[in-house]
């Protein structure tokens, strides 16, 4: 009685068992939590632990496919159940990490921007300081890329404003390399200036000197004589 009681039970256990339902559930909750990180723009932020959420998505999927494709009696959802399952929990922790990388890449991009305008200053000071020399269009070319950069610092302040902090940063960068750049060429151009302008000066200088010197040989040639003359003279 025992036995024929097991084998009257057994289908039964197999169809509570192998018809397990899709977990469409927990699919809809992973794609939402998924969606709402791409949202808080977490590819741009953390884009490697995106990338590995949405392929434990990826392959839930497949194994749910995988799962749809056997006879009812066979199917096994058990593993899409647990990767939908991290994903999502993977999913809300990225939410929480992308608000503290972007205040650490808004920090840095404040600081890019002030670093650029106070590279855009010197760069600024040195024009107005620049030597015209006979190159007046190469001075001219020098002082409209200045006068570009200056302008550039609105379109930081613009992506600063927008939230868009790592554009942001980028072109505070680039706007503090070419500053800098600019002003070690103005500053070669000085110092050449200034070598010339001490050699020119050079000879004039040895001249007066030499000038000086013969002077004062003169002077004293001019002493000696009146001296001798004096001692020379008659009834003396």
């Amino acid at each position: 009685m025992r036995h024929m009681l097991t084998f009257a039970l057994a289908p039964v256990l197999l169809l509570a068992v192998g018809c397990s339902k899709a977990p469409t559930d927990k699919l809809a909750a992973a794609e939402k939590a998924i969606n709402e990180a791409r949202t808080a723009e977490a590819p741009g932020y953390m884009a490697e632990d995106f990338a590995k959420i949405e392929g434990m998505l990826t392959t839930a999927k497949n194994e749910i496919a995988e799962q749809d494709a056997k006879m009812a009696l066979l199917r096994d959802y058990d593993k899409a159940e647990q990767l939908l399952t991290t994903a999502q929990t993977e999913a809300v922790r990225v939410i929480g990490e992308v608000g503290k990388k972007k205040e650490e890449v808004k920090a840095a991009a404040i600081r890019a921007h002030h670093d650029a305008r106070e590279a855009v200053k010197t760069a600024q000071d040195l024009v107005a300081r620049a030597p015209v020399g006979k190159d007046r269009a190469a001075l001219e070319s020098i002082k409209a890329d200045v006068k570009g950069l200056g302008t550039s610092l609105t379109e930081v302040q613009a992506a600063l404003d927008a939230g868009d902090y790592k554009t942001a940063q980028a072109k505070a960068k680039a706007i503090q390399d070419k500053s800098q750049a600019v002003s070690a060429e103005i500053q070669f151009a000085l110092a050449k200036a200034g070598a010339a302008k001490a050699q020119k000066g050079a000879p004039a200088k040895k001249a007066n000197q030499t000038r000086k010197a013969i002077i004062e040989t003169i002077a004293v040639a001019t002493k000696s004589f009146s001296t001798g003359s004096l001692c020379c003279s008659p009834g003396l």
